[in-house]
């Protein structure tokens, strides 16, 4: 099988293109989830962002362990 230049640029852009949209669907489909979770109640990401604030050997956990819920 023998390609020219031409053929192996439009590929490679096929493929550029498509691996972007790839990248797109993923990154928005997890921000869209992040959002849904956040307006549901299910999880709570402000508490998340003060982590960065609050970070001290003092402060407690954000949420219980596996073993503490048990």
């Amino acid at each position: 099988m023998d390609l020219d230049q031409e053929t192996l640029l439009t590929i490679q852009g096929y493929a550029k293109f498509f691996i972007t949209l790839f990248v797109f669907v993923i990154f928005y489909s997890y921000a869209y989830s992040i959002y849904k979770r956040q307006k549901n109640g299910e999880r709570d990401f402000e508490k998340y962002s003060d982590l960065v604030l609050n970070d001290s050997i003092d402060t407690k956990p954000l949420e219980p362990n596996k073993s503490d819920k048990e």
